[in-house]
């Protein structure tokens, strides 16, 4: 089977997955980066009555039609409290921000704009146009209102107009489950102490953060020795919890002891491809079992990272509903690359900016695909095309940024 490029390999695997439809609700106070699964309308309006923007005096504009007018303040209303009665000729309500205006009333008159005088009078200073100061019932929405959109992802704003639609919960579309299953005898979790031929198993923790952060659930399948049956049940499992994506990570090649990918022909997969041209990350396999699609990531952690960010995300904001991350800009090489070979490399690099501030990207010197810490320390990965030419220091260079 052919090397595919990286777009390629994208396209084939976004056009295959598999969008429920299903949805459910959930609390406001959870919402927030959910996706909206329908309209949503305003079941009261707002405001539900007119009432004042700010503390003041609420008046009869006729009343206050030239500076010095005297009026008698006959009451108060407040938020929550408004004034019971109606207003007449010469008569004013002190009003306090967010209160009902007084019947009668069609103006506020500001504090500041007036002078207290005994005997619970005011004199204005100042003439406000008609109208002024006073929030109109209904000015934001009215009930019945389609607000919410379906496809709307519930930020601070949403949530904020949602509640004061008075809706205590909204529908919203499942986030998709992606299981992942760590493959191999070496592998021991950490906190354990490894023996002799064993190595910590790291790649799941950063691969399951990239799923979350793109509005997946996750459900960490653990680690499985190298053994058809177990896999085959670790399988089983992730089809039982109905999952959208299936994650392995290591053992997908075709070598004595890669057993992932023949297991999971065995259990139903249909093998899409499983070779890409890139650097790290060639080993990917990509099929389809039932309804989930499967993606089996290389053992290396950078490799499992960078394959995670080129196609696990993607894939899952499309099954979440989230519009796509766009991580692509440019910079400037601190430093020269030599030329490239057929494969697409993704050469770690720290970023800085020089004086006159322009970008520049400075890749690390070692890029083996089993070092965690140089990824973990690295800004963006520059994009070496494939067959580019040797680039100088100073170049433009595409850049995939990190955080």
């Amino acid at each position: 089977m052919a090397l595919l490029s990286v777009e390629d390999a994208l396209d084939r695997i976004l056009r295959s997955a598999d969008l429920r439809q299903t949805s459910e609700l959930v609390g406001l106070h959870v919402g927030f980066g959910r996706v909206l699964s329908q309209d949503i309308p305003a079941l009261v309006t707002h405001p539900a009555f007119d009432n004042s923007a700010m503390d003041g005096y609420a008046v009869r504009h006729r009343d206050i039609e030239t500076i010095g007018a005297e009026l008698i303040v006959i009451g108060q209303s407040a938020a929550g409290h408004g004034f019971k009665g109606e207003m007449k000729a010469g008569e004013a309500v002190r009003i306090f921000t967010g209160a009902p205006m007084p019947a009668g009333a069609d103006t506020v008159i500001i504090q500041e704009d007036t002078e207290r005088l005994p005997g619970n009078r005011i004199r204005t200073k100042f003439v406000p146009g008609k109208g002024r100061h006073i929030r109109l019932a209904g000015q934001d929405f009215a009930s019945g209102e389609a607000v919410l959109s379906a496809g709307d992802i519930l930020d601070a704003g949403r949530l904020t107009v949602a509640a004061g639609m008075n809706h205590a919960s909204l529908p919203v579309f499942k986030r998709p489950r992606v299981a992942i299953l760590a493959t191999g005898d070496e592998l021991v979790p950490p906190g354990s102490k490894p023996g002799a031929d064993q190595i910590i198993a790291s790649n799941s923790f950063g691969v399951g953060a990239i799923a979350r952060d793109n509005g997946a659930e996750v459900i960490d399948l653990g680690i499985v020795r190298d053994d058809r049956d177990a896999i085959s049940a670790r399988i089983r499992q992730a089809q039982d919890a109905d999952v959208d994506v299936i994650v392995t990570l290591g053992g997908a090649s075709v070598g004595d002891h890669d057993l992932v990918q023949s297991t999971l022909i065995a259990c139903g997969m249909t093998l899409d491809f499983w070779r890409i041209a890139m650097r790290p990350g060639k080993p990917l396999m990509v099929g389809q079992l039932g309804t989930a699609t499967v993606l089996g990531l290389p053992g290396n952690p950078v490799s499992s990272l960078v394959c995670a960010l080129l196609f696990l995300e993607p894939l899952t904001r499309k099954l979440a509903r989230l519009p796509s991350r766009d991580r692509m800009t440019t910079a400037r090489l601190a430093s020269p690359l030599p030329g490239n070979d057929v494969r697409q490399d993704y050469v770690r690099a720290r970023l800085s900016r020089d004086s006159e501030g322009t970008l520049l990207a400075h890749p690390f010197s070692r890029q083996d695909s089993s070092m965690m810490k140089v990824f973990a320390q690295s800004d963006c990965l520059i994009v070496r095309r494939p067959h580019a030419a040797e680039a100088p220091a100073g170049t433009s260079c595409d850049i995939l940024r990190l955080r």
